[in-house]
């Protein structure tokens, strides 16, 4: 996505300069401000925003895991300051979101049928083989005891080999919002005969991906079609077509999932977010049929059940005299900061910090943006998929050399990353089960539901805190990476 200044845009200050710092900053804060106002004028005077970030992305999830009210206000008060600080910039100049006008030109629809017959039991591949029905239950039961996903990942997936029939979503439409995304579940969706509303920019060689995508599929794939356009090829500019994307996914067939998978560079995260976000305000108002579908990164702070912090101490306190000897000078020479236990013994909840410096402010809050409105949403009612995801090696982990490097070394310390054809199918999977099952169970506290069948890769259940291994691991992979 090209950062041109046009559409949802940030806020600019009285020099017309457009600080991505000034609001990330003024979000955390508040967010904070309704259950820990020490930490949101903390933030708001922080004058180190993208080295110190870290510490009040973690503040934000402890000052919620208290009481579930205390989560829900957090989230609430963090979409009411980006919605109210994130600005409109149009001919006559700035809006606010709410005044975001719907133009006169809207989208007609290109419909693109599969040509395939439906496959019609999960198929999950994996390191070149291709598992099926026990297979798949064994792996996932490997990836359990390993550490690397949650025992309740099992649970889902089982749900789904058992009833093979909703793979094809029958009666709904998922709206795939950032239908090339490597991470998005397009072509799983597609080869099991389900509706696919198709969302990105138009870009020939992106809607050439997706239609090669679709025929090769069973089920069928709508995308919206610029009245005015003259390009001639599918697609919409979130950053511009929020008002006419609503109105064209609000007349879609069956239920609608909306399903959040865009990625884009440093601060355009943030915008696009934000613009996915005001296209699910708006849909579920308009509509009482919604649901809505989120990947999480892994990459992130969470709070993780009890077993999981008993397993990861137990790994810390029982590693080898090698690691104990090694370990010793290293937090030493780090000031503590390296290869330090992961959990408090004890903690319940225990705080998962897997927060990466190398990926920035902004891509923690277009993230954090996401799982308030999956908090907010699931209060209210609304079906909502909000999975974990695992580490996995997509084109914008690799071309950072040191997120790569990190991934290549990650096996050493407990940690899987997965293929992106793995992570398709498996995250697909657990979609349906959700759209299926009310979005799964629900819990008490929201840090729960998003606990709840969460394929880390291993990241919350790792001998060491995952950041204070993370240069280590780099090191170890630099040479893989490279290869």
């Amino acid at each position: 996505m090209a950062d041109e200044q046009h559409g949802l845009v940030f806020p600019s200050d009285d020099e017309g300069r457009r600080s991505t710092t000034a609001v990330g900053r003024g979000v955390v804060a508040d967010a904070l401000r309704p259950v820990d106002p020490v930490g949101a004028g903390a933030a708001e005077r922080e004058t180190a925003w993208r080295g110190e970030y870290l510490l009040y992305f973690r503040r934000l999830v402890e000052a919620g895991l208290d009481q579930p009210e205390d989560a829900l206000s957090i989230a609430r008060a963090g979409l009411a300051s980006v919605h109210g600080r994130m600005r409109v910039l149009g001919d006559d100049g700035e809006g606010t979101l709410a005044q975001w006008p719907g133009g006169t030109d809207g989208f007609t629809q290109v419909e693109v049928p599969g040509t395939a017959e439906p496959v019609e039991e999960l198929v999950l591949p994996y390191r070149g083989d291709r598992l099926r029905g026990d297979e798949i239950r064994r792996q996932v039961d490997r990836w359990v005891e390993a550490g690397v996903v949650e025992p309740s990942v099992a649970q889902a997936v089982g749900e789904v080999l058992a009833n093979p029939a909703w793979l094809r979503l029958e009666g709904h439409t998922v709206a795939v919002i950032g239908a090339a995304s490597e991470m998005g579940p397009l072509q799983a969706l597609t080869r099991w005969g389900a509706r696919v509303a198709a969302v990105d920019l138009p870009r020939s060689g992106l809607w050439d991906r997706v239609g090669e995508a679709a025929r090769a599929g069973a089920g069928t794939v709508v995308a919206p079609m610029a009245l005015a356009g003259e390009s001639g090829v599918p697609g919409a500019d979130l950053l511009a077509d929020v008002p006419a994307l609503e109105q064209w996914l609000a007349e879609q067939p069956g239920t609608l999932v909306l399903g959040n998978y865009v990625y884009a560079d440093g601060a355009t995260n943030v915008r696009v977010s934000a613009a996915v976000d005001e296209l699910s305000r708006r849909l579920l108002a308009s509509r009482d049929d919604v649901a809505l579908a989120f990947l999480a990164t892994p990459t992130d702070v969470f709070g993780v059940p009890s077993d999981a912090v008993v397993q990861a101490t137990e790994r810390y306190e029982t590693r080898s005299r090698t690691s104990r000897t090694i370990g010793r000078p290293l937090r030493a020479a780090s000031g503590g900061r390296l290869l330090r236990r992961p959990y408090a013994p004890g903690s319940e909840p225990g705080v998962n910090d897997s927060l990466v410096p190398q990926q920035g402010p902004n891509y923690a809050l277009a993230k954090r943006l996401q799982r308030w409105r999956a908090t907010v949403a699931r209060h209210e009612g609304a079906t909502v998929s909000m999975n974990v995801a695992p580490p996995t090696r997509t084109r914008s982990v690799v071309k950072n050399r040191a997120l790569a490097a990190a991934y290549a070394g990650a096996h050493r310390f407990g940690v899987e990353v997965f293929d992106p054809a793995t992570s398709n199918v498996l995250m697909a999977a657990l979609l349906v089960h959700d759209l299926h099952t009310d979005g799964g169970p629900r819990h008490e506290h929201p840090w729960q539901d998003e606990a709840y069948a969460a394929a880390h890769g291993g990241l919350w259940r790792a001998a060491y805190a995952p950041r204070s291994a993370l240069g280590l691991a780099a090191l170890l992979g630099v040479g893989a990476a490279r290869g």
